[in-house]
């Protein structure tokens, strides 16, 4: 068990109710940050889960559902996580929604909401956590992009436009603070097996009559050498490292955690 290295922080992770979000506030929480947590799902699963983490690492949790979409949604949340613990100290955005098609079949709704929930969103909760950030001379701003932030795959134009903007964002947001204690970095992941991922596993399953396994099998074959998925736990001891003081002159990094992906 790592130490209490973040004791009396507060972490805002979005898009935390399950998948990569959760594995990283659960991190988090370990290393004592109090976590307020941000997504969709039912409503007394989420009360479990707020309750369970806060028992089992002995921190504080809260949890608001605003819609990542929404510009007046996230001032609400931003405004709710400051007035609960004081300030938010460490700001991991990582709500994030696929749609997968050609770029001239692509569905404008889907491009906006994408755009929206992966690229807007990050930018609505940067700038307002950064004050308070900046006033503390302390803070972690954490985007999850992808592989995608850094590679291109077909037919998933609006994730790769969204997650390369994220990369943008970072650089932009560790630069206008390199002289402050405010860290900006993104994580960019590979395969992952979230809901998100294991739902192309199902598609591709479903499309080929092929068993999960064989499925998930095909899908690291052609991009992630190591052939294993990386773990939500894996990014969460990542995120942690970046809060820590060993990371203080990490800035504007874009860490792919990737299996070899872009090594290729």
């Amino acid at each position: 068990m790592q130490g209490k290295t973040l004791q009396g922080k507060t972490a805002l992770v979005t898009g935390s109710t399950s998948g990569i979000g959760l594995g990283i506030a659960r991190s988090l929480a370990a290393a004592g940050a109090n976590i307020v947590f941000n997504g969709f799902g039912d409503l007394k699963e989420i009360d479990a889960l707020q309750t369970s983490v806060a028992q089992e690492f002995g921190v504080q949790t809260a949890y608001h559902n605003a819609d990542m979409s929404k510009a007046g949604e996230i001032e609400a949340l931003m405004k709710f996580a400051a007035e609960k613990f004081g300030a938010v100290d460490i700001l991991v955005n990582n709500a994030g929604i696929q749609h997968v098609a050609n770029v001239e079949d692509f569905p404008v709704e889907k491009w906006d909401a994408i755009i929206a929930i992966n690229l807007t969103s990050a930018f609505h909760t940067t700038r307002l956590a950064l004050p308070a950030m900046k006033a503390k001379n302390w803070g972690r701003i954490i985007n999850v992009a992808s592989v995608h932030g850094l590679v291109g795959s077909a037919q998933k134009s609006a994730y790769v436009a969204a997650k390369h903007g994220i990369v943008g964002l970072t650089k932009v947001t560790a630069l206008e603070n390199a002289q402050s204690g405010v860290t900006a970095n993104a994580i960019c992941p590979g395969w992952v097996l979230t809901p998100l991922v294991q739902k192309q596993v199902d598609a591709r399953a479903a499309a080929g009559n092929l068993s999960n396994d064989e499925a998930k099998r095909q899908l690291l074959q052609e991009k992630q050498p190591s052939g294993e998925f990386v773990t939500p736990e894996q990014l969460g001891s990542l995120a942690v490292y970046l809060c820590s003081e060993a990371a203080s002159q990490m800035r504007g990094m874009s860490l792919n955690v990737d299996g070899g992906w872009v090594a290729q």
